[in-house]
């Protein structure tokens, strides 16, 4: 069976962000978040325009404090003609209100605005409870509101798999479920008050989930009449090419749906290396011709006891990264459509047994097969408390002979523990030279020296191995 894709894009509201609107009337967005401490006011620059160069069309900063805010007034008085800048808030309403002065965007993320860290604890709420709890939420949510109104400042309503409140957790579980209504109690407040500028971002490492979960939100948003343009992006990718293909993954299947307004891949690189991928990933999309397939890709049912499907795709692109990026962007969602457990690439210009390498690096993407070891690990940013690249080839090089494992690297403990739920084993920075050991959500070796803390992790997973 041959398989045509029409493509449109859904429609939304339109929002502006400093000089740029965002939104179905206007092109997809390229965007990128600095890993330099924003208090490096003359790094953070120096790596804005490098940014800028590449052809970011947006800039994050991490905003740990007032302190940052005050940075941040820096650095955007410096690149203020060059794109507007967003503000990265955690945890922290009242910077948030701050950063809303500075610039043209505030991220804030629902799970930790007004609840307090997890801490991966049970409350039973009464109704009575829960709704004092969205009215607290309201309350505090208003003032947010009615700052942004007054200096024409956006929201970014950033919700990652990893970081839901303890309250949505108690009530609705780890699940797709959770994750759109810890962003819709926001929205439901923002509309009741008249406030459109909003934009939305609903993440996770595991692809399949952030997949399913944008997709629950956009028929939510759509029961309650609402149309907010929506930013897309694989949470934790990792590096190199396999970060690469995990995010054509997950955003090719919802910008094949017509899905997404402004995209980021996270790679655990520098972030001017995000930009180029990520325009790539836009502008196939955007060419038509690209994306009607027109026989380049074809599902069947191959015969053995209940029947499975096989995806072919056919390509000649002779430029190995445009090829990956192309195949996992349309590939994983026929992958699921038609509960796909082969993948076979046909293209000339390269070998057999790279195209196999290839499939199977999608459908491990995908989570239809798990080949090797799956290596969880953030882009980076402000809050990064150890030199992640290096950090991550150590724990590749000691941990490349097992197989079948997930271990997630982390910067710093904002999604860290939380996303380390998809984990096998996790490595969090604790503080400056010190790393906390996960297994699962859980802590097992917590402040150890960072210098001790790979061989530790190799021990811890063979100790479990033996165990077994």
């Amino acid at each position: 069976m041959e398989i045509k894709l029409e493509y449109q894009r859904r429609e939304t509201n339109q929002v502006q962000v400093g000089n740029i609107f965002i939104g179905s009337d206007y092109p997809i967005r390229v965007q990128t978040m600095a890993n330099t401490s924003t208090n490096d006011i003359d790094g953070s620059v120096d790596q804005a325009r490098r940014c800028i160069e590449a052809g970011a069309e947006l800039l994050r900063f991490t905003t740990q404090g007032l302190r940052e805010v005050e940075s941040l007034k820096e650095i955007h008085a410096q690149v203020l003609t060059a794109v507007p800048l967003v503000a990265d808030v955690h945890f922290q309403a009242d910077v948030a209100d701050a950063a809303a002065q500075v610039v043209e965007a505030v991220r804030i993320n629902p799970g930790n605005y007004i609840d307090p860290a997890r801490k991966f604890r049970h409350i039973d709420y009464t109704d009575e409870e829960y709704r004092a709890e969205l009215v607290r939420l309201e309350e505090r949510f208003v003032r947010l509101l009615d700052i942004c109104k007054a200096h024409e400042t956006a929201i970014r309503l950033g919700v990652n798999h990893g970081s839901l409140s303890d309250r949505i957790m108690s009530r609705y579980g780890d699940t797709p479920e959770g994750m759109v209504e810890s962003v819709m109690e926001f929205l439901r407040v923002a509309v009741q008050h008249d406030f459109q500028d909003i934009v939305i971002s609903i993440k996770a490492s595991n692809t399949r989930v952030m997949v399913e979960t944008v997709r629950l939100l956009v028929k939510q948003m759509h029961h309650e009449h609402m149309a907010f343009p929506l930013h897309l992006g694989v949470t934790e990718a990792g590096e190199g090419e396999d970060g690469r293909i995990k995010s054509a993954v997950g955003i090719g299947a919802l910008l094949a749906d017509g899905i997404g307004d402004t995209i980021r891949v996270s790679l655990s690189e520098a972030p001017e290396n995000e930009i180029p991928v990520a325009r790539q990933l836009v502008d196939y999309f955007a060419d038509e011709e690209s994306v009607r397939y027109d026989g380049s890709v074809t599902a069947e049912v191959l015969d053995n006891i209940g029947g499975y499907a096989e995806v072919r795709y056919t390509s000649m692109e002779e430029d190995w990264e445009t090829f990956c990026l192309q195949a996992a962007a349309e590939c994983g969602r026929l992958l699921w459509e038609y509960k796909a457990q082969e993948l076979t690439m046909v293209n000339p210009h390269f070998s057999e047994t790279k195209l196999n390498f290839l499939s199977k690096d999608i459908l491990q993407a995908a989570r239809v097969r798990i080949y090797k070891t799956e290596y969880i690990s953030c882009p980076g940013c402000g809050r990064t408390l150890f030199d992640l690249q290096k950090t991550i080839a150590e724990v590749k090089a000691a941990t490349a002979h097992l197989t079948g494992l997930k271990i997630a690297v982390m910067g710093c403990i904002v999604n860290g523990p939380g996303e380390m739920a998809d984990a096998d084993y996790g490595y969090v920075g604790a503080g400056r030279g010190k790393v906390s050991l996960y297994r699962g959500k859980e802590c097992v070796l917590k402040n150890i020296p960072q210098e001790e803390a790979v061989e530790q992790l190799l021990a811890l997973i063979e100790n479990d191995r033996n165990a077994k």
